[in-house]
């Protein structure tokens, strides 16, 4: 019974990186389909502890999606926000660059939950996470004006991924 309930809770990831296949590579013929069948399916099963860690039920996996689809939504709009800010800076000399490192206090423990932090604020432009040691991280920056709303700015990827992996002070289940 444990392994129907695991390969339930395992369909949704394999359709959505089966779909993802679809969407990225265009084609529809029986190799690629049958390649990205078998990719996706390989991914699932490798990753099935990472992603499947808890237990969840039907409806909280439609929850889940959405709560990854408005993560997704906002890191975009910060990458193209940061995007345009660095473009600013680098067409513009005069404008300040005050490059530096900054350390914030974390609440996150997970490993997924730090590697997700780590990665989001490497993926926006002027900012790349340099390490994590015990409850801190640091964070290199191409400008360095006023740190403390710097390091709210930062802190505020940290809320958003706990918003997205449901922790209990969003009013979620964890």
């Amino acid at each position: 019974m444990k392994n129907i309930k695991g390969l339930r809770n395992s369909l949704p990831v394999f359709l959505i990186l089966f779909a993802f296949w679809i969407l990225l590579s265009g084609r529809s013929d029986g190799f690629h389909l049958t390649a990205g069948a078998l990719s996706s399916l390989l991914v699932t099963l490798f990753s099935r502890k990472l992603l499947l860690d808890k237990p969840t039920d039907r409806g909280s996996i439609a929850i889940e999606v959405l709560r990854i689809i408005r993560y997704s939504v906002w890191l975009i709009y910060q990458i193209i926000i940061s995007g345009i800010d660095v473009a600013k800076r680098t067409l513009k000399p005069v404008m300040p660059i005050y490059p530096g490192i900054i350390k914030c206090k974390l609440s996150l423990k997970s490993d997924i939950a730090l590697t997700l932090l780590a990665n989001s604020i490497t993926l926006t432009p002027g900012t790349m996470t340099v390490d994590i040691s015990g409850d801190e991280i640091f964070i290199h920056c191409l400008e360095i004006e006023d740190e403390q709303k710097l390091i709210e700015s930062e802190m505020n990827f940290e809320n958003h991924i706990k918003r997205m992996l449901g922790y209990k002070e969003y009013g979620d289940k964890k």
